[in-house]
């Protein structure tokens, strides 16, 4: 797959005529899309399990609500960590901070200049290794996203909800990530696009009772 066909880094929005109840008004942060099938998180499915609970050294990290969010539904005893690394942080990484004394140096980073521990996967927003030490990121990441399990589509699958009109592909900002409102989610994504998308925010939740 071209990298222009790409959607790697996009965010999928569920139309209102989408009628699996696993994606009703989801929004997807895709991570990974090319020939062989794509893998995303929903953003906009919190749990009421507190990352506290299954991965304490994170807990700190976690940006609010500080709960688990489901991904999707395949693989739901496996976890994913999305993180923001602002763009100042990625710049200047390597760079002794002013006035810092001994002990007071930078985050190691990889050979790519990326923070050890972090993958970017499209501008600021990457995959955080949870098997690392979390004192590696703690002063480079912006925010943190747990999740539990991911939506995963086969070779072509994606490609065929997209002709049936199963799915809005937008821009993805990195605040999508680590929004503190998530129930607002959808209708703010929606909100922002300079198009008649703006006007499906106005749908209502139930149309048979408009």
């Amino acid at each position: 797959m071209t990298e222009v066909s790409s959607l790697t880094g996009r965010l999928l929005v569920a139309t209102p005529a989408l009628s699996d109840p696993n994606f009703d008004r989801a929004v997807v942060l895709l991570l990974d899309h090319d020939e062989d099938g794509s893998l995303g998180v929903v953003l906009n499915r919190p749990t009421p399990v507190g990352v506290g609970d299954v991965l304490e050294p994170w807990a700190a990290l976690a940006g609010e609500p500080g709960v688990v969010f489901q991904g999707g539904p395949v693989s739901l005893d496996s976890a994913l960590g999305v993180a923001v690394v602002p763009g100042e942080a990625r710049e200047h990484e390597g760079a002794s901070p002013a006035g810092g004394g001994a002990g007071a140096g930078p985050p190691p980073s990889s050979a790519m200049g990326d923070p050890v521990g972090w993958r970017r996967v499209h501008g600021a927003i990457g995959l955080v290794d949870l098997e690392a030490p979390p004192e590696l990121m703690a002063r480079v990441l912006g925010s943190l996203r747990i999740f539990a399990g991911y939506s995963g589509w086969g070779p072509g699958q994606l490609e065929k909800e997209l002709a049936e009109g199963a799915w809005y592909v937008v821009e993805s900002e990195p605040g999508d990530v680590s929004s503190p409102d998530p129930a607002r989610l959808w209708r703010a994504v929606l909100r922002r696009q300079r198009s008649e998308l703006a006007m499906v925010a106005t749908y209502p939740d139930d149309p048979s009772l408009n």
